[in-house]
């Protein structure tokens, strides 16, 4: 092998415990006919043959207007020249806009005043109801990932989307289906895929809350028709007619935004109005010392459960709403009505605040109990705090007690919503989760570890939530050990067999990884980030023909990945085609012009042709993105700057 070949390819190469609530949860069965297995869902078109008096209000509240087509209908934004954003932290704009009727976001960067990347990406669909957010969404070949920009209504600004002011992801956040089936309707996802779909709803339906609809057009268009007056009609889920616990069950289903945690063998479409909500998922909450005071945008179930009103009545949340008619269009009076209802009776402490306070604010309970203020997870809005109390008042907020305080508030524990107590075995899965999306500290792996130590399961229950935690700890050695004598065909987790696969790679052992990379790629083929670590481990031991047949499949399903198009050049590099892998670079660095792994794999190429030059111009531009890159200073160091 030449000294080329050579540089080339030296270049590519505490225990925390809190878990109960007084939350009991409903024991009975409830004989409704259309949860049965099989029953289908029929559409909202269908319903409304029926129900149009209902639709038509239906679809101007927040959750028909949750999901569209990216039209300029559909858009609540503004759009000119002051539409605009600037990610400083990446040194990228932003600059939306509709031409010929479709909507567009235009990524470029400047430098001395020049335009030196650009890039535009169609936006296929628009989430939110425009009483907060627009939030987009990008669709490439039924893959749908989260574009970086939002557009804040209430303050009619355009801003980074939530989450990417502190991680820029571009246009690389893929939505899987615990995402979109809160924000709409029902996708159809495809098998062995996180975040692909071969349909799109347009906005939440009535068979999310009312249960899947055959059964009951089918006995309606046969004459069985039930007086609802009196009795109860089986055939569909009235809300009002279930139990308390299963009415709020319903709502939380999408209003308690926190660590959900599906239950072995459930998937994000298996919850119907009627079921217990544990039946499928449980969800968990962080406590802070401050939980009180914040709270998030979809928090609204867990602040009313928190509130004495709730705590001391019966009240649900369709005591107040009602789910048909948007409450944009909803009188004052008639939340006024749902507070008298208690607060009227002659056992009631009357309102203490003063009669000039109460004029001030027309007498409207809701806008003095119930303030508005800013959630701790989305920038730009104000939303109504759920938590009811004499004690939270649009005067006195309690989302403003503390404010003043610098002390870091001290992390309480992770506590269960959707039962009353948790298994151990839960409280594992439910740390380990809160690690990996959203507290990434030793400490949560440390409750895990105990929760995992008490539960007396045998060892075959707790196996993959073992894996898992070896896995977020990233003790491959052990993990190894533990799993030492598995067979890559028993395993009928993706997830399990993948990081089983990860801890035999990252110990060099590529011919055992490629095996569990193989099952986890069997299970779910259409998970790109298994694919790739697939065809990572093909070029390890090497099989450079099944690698390049596993990126140009990667590629043939998102032809916008730069990993992909970096490890397929690498691949023809090692078959010394180097055009073809320098293309490869070049078309990743189209896409994301800060790849540092492109950038060096092109500087081997340019190395290999002798352009001296072109490897000092790449060299510098790895260094300024990364001024720490030890093997760039290296490689400046021996060709000499």
């Amino acid at each position: 092998m030449d000294r080329r070949m050579i540089f080339l390819l030296g270049i590519l190469a505490s225990i925390l415990l809190f878990c109960t609530r007084d939350l009991p949860t409903a024991q009975i069965d409830i004989p409704y006919r259309n949860l049965a297995d099989g029953v289908k869902y029929i559409g909202m078109e269908t319903c409304r043959s029926c129900h149009d008096n209902v639709h038509s209000t239906f679809i101007h509240t927040g959750m028909g207007k949750s999901f569209g087509l990216a039209t300029r209908e559909k858009s609540a934004a503004e759009y000119g020249t002051h539409a605009l954003v600037y990610d400083e932290k990446s040194n990228f704009y932003y600059k939306p806009y509709f031409q010929n009727d479709s909507l567009y976001i235009l990524e470029y960067r400047l430098e001395n005043g020049d335009t030196t990347y650009q890039r535009i990406e169609k936006v296929h669909y628009i989430v939110g109801s425009g009483q907060h957010t627009n939030s987009h969404i990008v669709d490439i070949n039924g893959y749908i990932y989260q574009a970086p920009i939002t557009y804040y209504t209430q303050d009619q600004h355009w801003d980074m989307a939530p989450g990417f002011q502190v991680e820029n992801e571009r246009f690389a956040r893929l939505l899987t289906t615990e995402c979109i089936t809160c924000h709409n309707h029902f996708p159809e996802p495809v098998a062995g895929s996180l975040n692909k779909f071969s349909k799109m709803p347009t906005g939440i339906e009535c068979e999310r809350c009312h249960g899947p609809g055959e059964l009951h057009v089918r006995e309606k268009l046969s004459g069985e028709i039930v007086d609802t007056s009196q009795f109860i009609d089986y055939s569909i889920v009235n809300p009002r007619d279930l139990p308390r616990d299963l009415q709020m069950d319903l709502c939380q289903r999408c209003h308690l935004q926190g660590v959900a945690v599906l239950e072995e063998g459930k998937t994000f479409f298996d919850f119907k109005p009627g079921m217990a909500l544990n039946e499928v998922m449980n969800v968990f909450l962080p406590r802070y010392s401050n939980s009180h005071e914040k709270f998030i945008m979809a928090s609204q179930a867990d602040r009313l459960r928190l509130s004495p009103c709730y705590q001391q009545s019966d009240m649900t949340c369709i005591t107040c709403h009602n789910p048909h008619q948007s409450v944009e269009v909803t009188s004052k009076n008639h939340f006024n009505v749902a507070c008298a209802k208690c607060h009227n009776q002659p056992e009631q402490t009357p309102c203490s605040a003063s009669e000039a306070d109460r004029l001030a604010e027309s007498n409207n309970c809701v806008s003095c109990h119930m303030p508005k203020a800013g959630s701790i997870d989305i920038p730009h809005v104000r939303i109504t705090d759920h938590y009811l109390s004499r004690n939270n008042t649009k005067a006195h907020p309690i989302s403003s007690e503390g404010e003043a305080q610098n002390a870091r508030p001290s992390f309480l524990g992770l506590e269960i919503l959707t039962k009353t107590k948790a298994t151990p075995l839960e409280m594992a899965r439910g740390y380990i989760a809160l690690f990996d999306k959203y507290v990434n500290s030793p400490v949560m792996l440390d409750s895990a570890r105990y929760y995992l130590d008490q539960s007396t399961l045998p060892a075959k229950d707790k196996f993959k939530t073992e894996v898992h935690y070896f896995f977020a700890r990233g003790d491959y050695s052990e993990l190894r050990i533990f799993a030492a004598n598995q067979v890559p065909q028993d395993q009928d987790d993706a997830w399990t067999a993948y990081r089983i696969g990860e801890a035999h790679y990252n110990g060099g052992f590529y011919p055992e990884a490629l095996a569990f990379y193989q099952r986890a790629t069997e299970l779910m083929p259409y998970n790109l980030d298994f694919q790739e670590k697939l065809g990572t481990t093909y070029i390890r031991i090497p099989l450079l023909d099944d690698a390049i047949k596993t990126f140009n499949f990667i590629l043939s399903e998102n032809p916008k990945r730069p990993i992909s198009l970096t490890n397929l050049g690498y691949a023809y590099i090692l078959k010394s085609q180097m055009q073809t892998a320098e293309d490869l670079y070049d078309r990743a660095l189209t896409l994301d012009p800060d790849y540092v792994q492109a950038l060096l794999n092109k500087v081997a190429v340019r190395q290999y042709h002798g352009d001296l030059a072109s490897v000092r111009k790449l060299l510098k531009r790895v260094l300024q993105i990364e001024p720490g890159n030890a093997r760039a200073r290296q490689l400046l160091g021996e060709i000499g700057i």
